[in-house]
């Protein structure tokens, strides 16, 4: 079985971009969790799902990587897109892992674009590795540097 990688991105990149704009649609600093949908931690497979009653309606996938989670990528079925099913998987995640103690490093751009209209979680990024999906782009400390040296460094850039 051949895998078509440039369609499997293309796909990607468009449920990345129907997720994205699905926030800029909905004020986010008003999103409270429904109590209907179901957050649950699949461990044994790396991800988090949402369900409603027997259906897994959403997906969130992650790696745990040098002690921190490394979240991969958010996928929503079509039915459940546009109405906050990946918001609510997020922030159940996120709060989970704020629970367990570790940092996380970002590669989904919805994760991202979430903790960027949530800045409450901004304090869950690995400073070292933020990741590539990390919104606004951040810039990884340098071992050994102080915080204000680093600062100074990105505004001098």
């Amino acid at each position: 079985m051949m895998i078509n990688l440039e369609a499997e991105a293309a796909t990607r990149e468009e449920n990345n971009a129907a997720l994205i704009a699905a926030l800029d649609q909905t004020g986010l600093s008003e999103v409270e969790s429904r109590g209907e949908l179901d957050v649950v931690n699949d461990a044994e497979h790396g991800r988090w799902v949402a369900t409603l009653g027997a259906d897994a309606i959403a997906e969130l996938t992650y790696r745990f990587v040098g002690g921190r989670v490394v979240l991969l990528k958010t996928w929503v079925a079509p039915a459940y897109r546009g109405k906050r099913v990946a918001t609510d998987l997020v922030a159940r995640a996120l709060d989970e892992i704020r629970e367990s103690g570790k940092k996380i490093t970002i590669i989904c751009p919805f994760v991202g674009e979430f903790i960027d209209r949530n800045p409450e979680y901004a304090d869950l990024i690995d400073k070292v590795r933020p990741g590539a999906g990390a919104h606004p782009k951040h810039e990884p400390a340098e071992v050994g540097h102080d915080e204000e040296l680093a600062a100074f460094q990105r505004d001098l850039a």
